[in-house]
């Protein structure tokens, strides 16, 4: 009798040992004659070498599984300890697996656009109104490049610019006071990684969020990076993200050239940047419109709404 310790490193417990270890009860069963014991990411099992060999070999690949899908049916557990290929999920489209094996893709030709501008250049720009998946489509890449260890961290800004609110009358400190400016780019965080594993890649700042201005001075490499609210830069601090591009890293520039929130007498960095970079070699450019619009019926709607409001205006001089 032999004992061997296997460690769950890689996937997130909770899909891993299943709701209330119903897994692991599942594996028990699966495996009578050896002694298993689970704790956190360590499994001890007892038993004869080949068996518990064969065991350690058979529990990698589960937990291979349950990294690329984010799940571990009870169906797929049998097949693979039978040694039996489990049913392949469907990929059309497929970038990655969100909690609870969510296939998120891109639902668009310009969204799958998208993905292939960002496969083919370091630099992508995606434009468009809101509801359009850019934000959601730029991140679901940066997961699975991480996941994929193609890169070793992600990076995800936006500009600090309040419509309509001033960050002096929020409360709490800065962290407190940034947060809410945020929350999207957390938001599509949680759809995608469990928030176990979630939670260790930030405490270990594999996955960085932060405010535009803490970009300053930095090089950023072996990282997919995002700028959200690309439209609410200055020139100067287009320039500054743009420039932090460090070795194999990819960057995701997204924005809505038709939402600025700057002062009146500011230049967007983004219009700025769209003009200056228009021919340089290793930039993709996506420009999503009203029909990309993935939110509820009724945004579209209302987006054509305002343009029509805005193209009957009158004007001023």
């Amino acid at each position: 009798m032999i004992e061997r310790i296997i460690l769950i490193d890689n996937a997130d417990p909770v899909n891993f040992y299943g709701v209330n270890n119903a897994n692991m009860h599942l594996i028990r069963n699966l495996y009578p004659k050896l002694r298993i014991a689970a704790r956190g990411s360590v499994i001890k099992v007892i038993g004869e070498d080949s068996e518990t060999a064969e065991f350690e070999r058979k529990i990698k690949e589960l937990e291979n599984y349950a990294v690329r899908y984010n799940s571990l049916p009870e169906d797929v557990i049998i097949d693979i300890v039978k040694g039996e290929s489990p049913k392949e999920l469907k990929k059309d489209n497929v970038i990655i697996y969100g909690i609870n094996g969510k296939p998120i893709q891109g639902r668009t030709p310009n969204q799958q656009r998208m993905v292939e501008e960002f496969m083919q250049n370091d630099l992508t720009f995606a434009l468009g109104p809101a509801g359009t998946g850019k934000t959601y489509i730029a991140i679901a890449l940066a997961v699975r490049a991480l996941k994929n260890k193609e890169v070793r961290k992600i990076i995800l800004s936006r500009p600090a610019v309040e419509a309509g609110e001033k960050l002096g009358f929020l409360p709490g400190d800065m962290k407190d006071k940034i947060d809410p400016y945020l929350q999207p780019l957390y938001d599509a965080l949680e759809d995608m990684i469990p928030s176990v594993k979630l939670r260790e890649y930030m405490e270990s700042k594999v996955i960085q969020i932060a405010p535009l201005a803490f970009m300053r001075g930095r090089t950023l490499s072996d990282a997919v990076i995002v700028l959200d609210e690309a439209q609410n830069t200055t020139t100067h601090q287009m320039k500054m993200f743009i420039t932090r591009l460090g070795m194999n890293a990819k960057m995701i520039v997204t924005g809505d050239v038709t939402q600025i929130d700057l002062p009146r007498a500011t230049s967007s960095g983004l219009v700025r940047a769209l003009d200056v970079l228009r021919d340089v070699k290793g930039i993709g450019r996506v420009e999503f419109g009203k029909k990309d619009i993935v939110r509820h019926a009724l945004v579209q709607r209302i987006v054509e709404a305002y343009e029509r409001a805005e193209q009957e205006k009158p004007k001023t001089d």
